[in-house]
């Protein structure tokens, strides 16, 4: 209290007079003195309001304190305590209401904001971007060795020490590679969750660090010399057309199992013989075009009757709108007595080793497979997809499986990618 409120006591409120006070025609202000006053309007509506200077360029500004009788006086005489204390220290008690506010609804909406929310929500956005199958393994490994732990915890509370406990009995397990994945997905939970203001910073970013590294496994495949004798046992193996067709469109063309199971009409350019397969489709991300050989062609055009009037060239049994599941060459391929020597995958490898010995521009073999440059300065200046080269490539790739087929080539010939080029 200052020194004229302690003498005349005309700038103190009391209760009876802040009970009683009235306005006639305009609103009355009844100051208690320390910028604290209150306003009686007309109606009877009583508010109290804190006058004062911003600390950040001196200018007069007010702070409402609530309304009478809700706030009472003693309410009303502590709060101006409160702001005062704040603005003899810098702070201007407005902007630090309005952080607290803030402050509390982000706590309130964190805690609100399970991790399984969190991941619904995530997945939801992944979906655009990944195949179907994809997102349901996405999902079938938070609800197997995830969710049951953390997912009914508030992403707010979640810290790496947890995260790290419930993945060491997956990686005693010698289950490197799924807790990888674990890995990559709960980062990317998280960090959804930071994108969206709702976490701060990612409490998990570093985990992968304190987990064993995966051992890369190399799909089963075949050596080069072995296509005769596949293409005969998918000749005279007891296979529908449709998986047939597909395991040799696969083969022709080089592309991921997923990719070949989905490939659709409408991504077919015949006219320029290309394989337009949009980016979502792709496990890079990225738009991937294929050079279609007459021998590729040629199994288009064997499809067309079974599927030309579908959205998918290799439609599925169960449901013929839909596409062949991605696993059904890998079974075809165990039928016929493959099993532990050649998956779907492998036919990739196959046809990388053989190009490979053939003397095909590295890099072309590459862009041919969709596979990303690991050196990330060499990925950035080199953006050719060596169409052209592929083009006289891939030719000669269809033409020998093609050979193979007819038992009439063997890779101990010596036929040299220059020679048949050259012809």
């Amino acid at each position: 209290m200052d020194k004229k409120t302690r003498k005349t006591g005309t700038n103190r409120l009391s209760d009876t007079k802040v009970k009683t006070a009235k306005a006639d025609i305009k609103e009355l202000t009844l100051p208690d003195g320390e910028g604290l006053e209150l306003r009686v309007k007309p109606n009877g509506g009583k508010r109290w309001v804190f006058k004062y200077q911003k600390p950040a360029d001196k200018k007069r500004t007010n702070m409402g304190f609530g309304t009478y009788p809700e706030v009472s006086l003693a309410a009303a005489r502590e709060r101006r305590r409160e702001v005062r204390t704040l603005l003899a220290q810098g702070i201007d008690p407005k902007l630090h209401k309005e952080e607290q506010i803030a402050t509390a609804q982000a706590k309130q909406e964190a805690s609100a904001n399970t991790f399984e929310r969190m991941a619904c929500k995530w997945l939801e956005l992944k979906r655009h971007n990944v195949t179907d199958a994809y997102a349901t393994d996405s999902w079938r490994s938070l609800e197997l060795y995830v969710l049951p732990f953390i997912g009914s915890m508030p992403i707010d509370q979640i810290r790496a020490p947890k995260v790290i406990e419930i993945l060491r009995p997956i990686e005693a397990d010698g289950k490197h590679e799924t807790v990888r994945r674990l890995c990559q997905r709960i980062n990317e939970i998280l960090d959804y969750s930071v994108n969206h203001g709702l976490l701060q910073a990612n409490p998990c970013s570093a985990i992968r660090k304190v987990f064993k590294k995966p051992t890369k496994k190399h799909m089963p495949t075949l050596k080069p010399a072995e296509l005769p004798h596949l293409m005969a046992d998918i000749a005279n193996g007891r296979l529908d057309l449709t998986t047939r067709y597909q395991i040799e469109w696969s083969l022709h063309t080089l592309v991921r199992p997923g990719e070949s199971a989905g490939t659709r009409w409408d991504e077919i350019d015949i006219d320029a013989k290309v394989w337009n397969i949009p980016e979502d489709r792709m496990k890079k991300e990225r738009p991937h075009r294929v050079p279609l050989t007459p021998q590729a062609i040629s199994l288009l055009e064997r499809m067309k009757p079974i599927s030309g009037h579908r959205p998918f060239v290799f439609p599925g049994y169960r449901d013929p709108l839909g596409h062949i599941n991605d696993q059904s060459a890998n079974a075809a391929l165990k039928r016929l007595g493959y099993g532990g020597r050649l998956v779907a995958h492998g036919l990739r490898s196959l046809g990388s080793t053989t190009l490979n010995e053939q003397g095909f521009n590295p890099d072309a073999i590459e862009a041919a497979l969709s596979h990303a440059d690991e050196n990330e300065i060499r990925r950035a200046y080199n953006r050719a997809d060596y169409f052209e080269q592929r083009v006289i490539m891939m030719m000669w790739w269809s033409n020998h499986i093609e050979q193979a087929s007819q038992g009439n080539l063997s890779l101990a010939s010596g036929f040299r990618a220059l020679t048949v080029v050259g012809e």
